[in-house]
């Protein structure tokens, strides 16, 4: 379910507060988090204190996701 955030702060952006809210995941909801919020860009970069952000649901971990591993010493 999605959940809306009052902005309390000064200087938030939108990737700030995925990132507080998701960990290093929120990047990856930026336009989910836009498409949501209609006329949040034309803020500026910084959110206005005062303003209701809507963010997205978090998404369901990927069990079949493969990751590439990297090692030093070959």
């Amino acid at each position: 379910m999605a959940q809306a955030v009052l902005i309390k702060r000064e200087r938030m952006t939108l990737d700030l507060l995925l990132f507080q809210a998701y960990g290093a995941e929120g990047q990856a909801l930026l336009e989910v988090a836009l498409g949501l919020n209609p006329g949040l860009a034309g803020l500026g970069p910084h959110i206005p204190q005062g303003t209701t952000v809507t963010l997205p649901d978090r998404p369901a971990p990927d069990a079949l996701r493969v990751r590439t591993v990297v090692s030093l010493f070959g």
